[in-house]
């Protein structure tokens, strides 16, 4: 296969006609062998290349129409000379702009791939051919003289698909370009060398239980590095190796489906699939890869509950509390999840008022609980029959049968001791106010439910009798009246029963009682409040000075009614009368008029009152009615004898307004004064008293290192220490003076450290020594001092003994620290 671009000529006729066998043995027979591709490649390119070179006028026919460049581009066809024309034929340029070479194909020698020829070559080896572009010089090689093109390197299509290249004729010797250049292609033939690889493998999929043939699973996907486009090699037929007869798979699509219907999860769960997919078109001879298909069965609700054992015993205290659980039941179901789930119920029994069955959502038992309390002396057995039925039923197996199952559940109650028992859970008893005491108010009753029947003793609970009122028979529970009552001090009366039996203390019941105190007739009538009339003194006769009313702490069936009357020595009083009215108040009238606070200022008015109780209670209450000055409208203005001495139109309340004005005045004067005396006191404190004087000058600073030459340590020496025996401030006073063991003497030039040492080992070992957080006060300042010890801490002396006349002869400063104490003492002595 030749080609003539701008005068060159490219031959790959061999790789054409080989390439041609080739395909044509892979579409009949599969994958041809290596070895026999490169047979035909070495029959083939001699026997064309010494063709083409023997008849180089003959111009061949295009193999392959779609490697023919359009004639009307630069590299298009030129028209033969005249000359150049043989047997009446036109010399046709083809135009080649593709070559091909084939994959992974290796030899001893570099693949020849093509040939680059012009035809400006006399045969003279001055032009030169060069190559330039993709892998030039590197993966292609051109002979610069025959213009042979060969591969260096095994080419893999799924790396690079096609090369790019140049290719241009120069002149040997100058290098100038003789035409210009060319541009082609190389492409790389595929070949199958790529096995189908499954990415997202292995998979994982599910099927409901019991689904139809042909039910879809799942799809799975292989894919191949191979040329999709160029023969058979990329394409993939999928089959199941491993799986059958239980799935199917189809075998260009993938889709997996079921291949026998009504697979049931209970009989086996899980399913291992193998696929494979082969390509070239799954003939002999194609590569394959395979991956695995988990499939799990899902669960549908095709099995009904079914109960173990179709009958249950369980047995039950009679005093067993409500709520509690007495036993449980299960029934079982082969499903799983939601749909093994059951509710259960008691359907038939003599006991359905009395227990109550739950589901447990934990482990779906039947919980069988008691709903009223058990009395082994009533009934002793109880026979339930339950039912365990699955909430969710799918319709499509409910020709199956009923999703239910049925069970008979046993229940014996055995004897318990129970406590006593009393007659009524609450007693109510009435008592009067005026009963006798010991006597009886009223009886509880309890007996012990137990066969055995054990006797009871009664007693009453005194934490709800903290006054003892009432007493109880500790054989048949009379209750007995122990102090008396009083319906007006506490009308209810609570208190708790408590009955115990004899021969086993621990069973106790107990029951409240609530007695009511009955009224009877004991207390007198009184007045409401402590009334006060008043009385103008230009009333009217026949005017109603006060309106009384009456209480009475009795309280009667029929209600309060009450009779009013004076004394019978004042049945003919010349001033007041007194009229009941209908709502059951007095009344009190003025008789006359003309009353004078001068005349009299108070009047006393005893009044009886009497109620309707038998017998009846009365009692005399006094009303003082009070003679006051009025206006002409009768509005009480003052009711005191004194208001006659005060001038007119001064009242009362201007009194006091004017005594208030005057204290007033009194208090601001009184503080005036005060504050003048204080003002007129001198400011500057004497400098007897001025204290501030030992703050203000104490500001001299220290001599630094000279002091620390200056200063003896040896002062601090405390040879008094050595003997131990120093009172102790910080013990008591009976051990302070204890010897102590196990302490060296000290020596009188013991130094400060030394010195402290013996204190810390007297604070580790003394038993006396104070605790780690007291301080220790070392207040030692040697010895030959002539003023001796300043610290008053361990002053036995008052400050009345001492003497500071001393303290001048130290210097200014401390001759006025004694001033100041000489000061004190003469001031104190004053």
């Amino acid at each position: 296969m030749t080609g003539k671009l701008n005068g060159s000529c490219f031959y790959n006729l061999s790789y054409f006609y080989v390439d041609c066998a080739v395909n044509t043995w892979r579409s009949s027979c599969g994958t041809m062998p290596e070895r026999l591709t490169e047979m035909l490649m070495d029959t083939w390119t001699p026997l064309i290349i010494l063709w083409i070179t023997v008849l180089p006028s003959i111009y061949m026919a295009p193999m392959n129409q779609s490697q023919v460049l359009p004639s009307g581009s630069s590299t298009g066809l030129k028209r033969l000379t005249e000359e150049q024309r043989i047997l009446n034929r036109s010399k046709r340029g083809w135009v080649w702009n593709q070559m091909f070479v084939l994959e992974e194909f290796s030899g001893p020698e570099p693949i020849l791939v093509g040939r680059l020829h012009t035809d400006l070559d006399p045969g003279s080896s001055k032009i030169k051919y060069i190559l330039s572009g993709d892998g030039a010089g590197t993966i292609f090689v051109i002979n610069d003289k025959t213009g042979d093109i060969h591969a260096m390197k095994r080419l893999d299509r799924e790396e690079k698909a096609e090369y790019t290249l140049t290719a241009q004729a120069v002149d040997r010797d100058t290098n100038k370009p003789l035409e210009p250049p060319s541009e082609f292609i190389i492409k790389v033939q595929d070949i199958n060398d790529n096995a189908p690889e499954f990415v997202d493998g292995p998979y994982h999929a599910t099927v409901p239980e019991m689904s139809v043939v042909g039910t879809f699973v799942t799809k799975v996907t292989a894919t191949d590095a191979d040329d999709p486009v160029y023969g058979n090699s990329a394409k993939l037929v999928y089959s199941i190796l491993e799986g059958q007869p239980y799935f199917s798979i189809e075998p260009h699509t993938a889709i997996i489906k079921t291949a026998l219907p009504n697979m049931d999860r209970e009989a086996k769960e899980e399913y291992f699939v193998v696929i494979q997919a082969k390509d070239m078109g799954g003939h002999m001879g194609g590569l394959s890869g395979t991956t695995t298909v988990t499939i799990t069965l899902t669960d549908v609700n095709d099995n009904p509950p079914k109960f173990a054992q179709s009958l249950y015993h369980f047995s039950v205290m009679e005093d067993v509390a409500l709520g509690e659980p007495i036993g449980r039941v299960k029934a079982n179901d082969l499903d799983i999840g939601e749909n093994a789930k059951s509710s259960y119920d008691i359907i038939e029994g003599d006991g359905m008022d009395i227990f109550e069955i739950t589901t447990d959502a934990q482990t779906q038992d039947g919980v069988i609980r008691v709903r009223k309390p058990l009395d082994f002396e009533t009934k002793k057995s109880y026979t339930l029959k339950v039912e365990a039925a699955n909430i969710h039923i799918d319709p499509r197996f409910i020709s199956g049968g009923p999703f239910k199952d049925t069970a008979t559940v046993k229940i014996v109650v055995e004897d318990a001791d129970e406590p006593p028992v009393f007659s009524s859970p609450t007693y109510l008893l009435e008592v009067h106010e005026n009963a006798a005491i010991n006597s009886v108010i009223g009886q509880v009753t309890a007996h012990d439910p137990d066969v055995s029947s054990s006797p009871i003793r009664f007693s009453i609970d005194r934490h709800t009798d903290l006054e003892r009122q009432f007493n109880i028979n500790a054989e048949d529970g009379k209750i007995t009246l122990a102090t008396p009552l009083d319906r007006e001090t506490n009308m209810w009366h609570n208190i708790t029963i408590v009955a115990t039996e004899t021969r086993n203390h621990s069973q106790v019941s107990r029951v409240p009682v609530t007695i009511k105190v009955l009224d009877v007739n004991d207390n007198a009538p009184e007045f409401a409040s402590e009334h006060e009339a008043f009385l103008c003194e230009n009333g009217k006769p026949g005017q109603v000075i006060q309106i009384v009313s009456a209480v009475d702490k009795d309280d009667p069936k029929n209600g309060h009614y009450f009779l009013y009357s004076l004394l019978p020595e004042m049945i003919n009083n010349p001033n007041f009368t007194i009229k009941k009215n209908e709502d059951n108040t007095l009344s009190i009238l003025a008789k006359h008029n003309g009353f004078s606070r001068q005349k009299q200022e108070v009047y006393l008015l005893p009044i009886i009152i009497s109620d309707s109780g038998n017998p009846p209670m009365s009692s005399t209450s006094t009303l003082t009615i009070r003679v006051c000055g009025c206006s002409s409208d009768g509005i009480v203005q003052s009711c005191n004898v004194e208001a006659y001495v005060l001038p007119i139109g001064l009242s009362m309340g201007a009194l006091i307004a004017i005594l208030a004005c005057i204290i007033l005045l009194l208090v601001i004067v009184v503080l005036f004064v005060t504050l003048r005396r204080h003002k007129n006191e001198p400011l500057i404190i004497k400098d007897d008293e001025d204290v501030r004087e030992n703050i203000i000058r104490y500001d001299d600073e220290g001599g630094g290192e000279e002091d620390t030459e200056a200063f003896d340590i040896a002062t601090l020496q405390n040879p008094d220490g050595i003997n131990g025996f120093l009172p102790r401030k910080d013990i008591k006073p009976d051990l302070q003076f204890m010897p102590r063991q196990g302490l060296a003497p000290v020596p009188n030039g013991v130094d400060v450290d030394e010195f402290i040492n013996v204190r810390l080992h007297e604070a580790d070992n003394d038993p006396t020594a104070p605790p780690y957080d007291s301080i220790q006060i070392y207040g030692y300042e040697g010895r030959g001092s002539a003023a001796g010890s300043l610290s008053s801490l361990e002053s036995s002396a008052s400050d009345s003994d001492q003497n500071f006349d001393y303290l001048s002869e130290w210097g200014p400063r401390f001759k006025r620290l004694g001033e100041l104490y000489s000061v004190g003492e003469s001031d104190k002595e004053t």
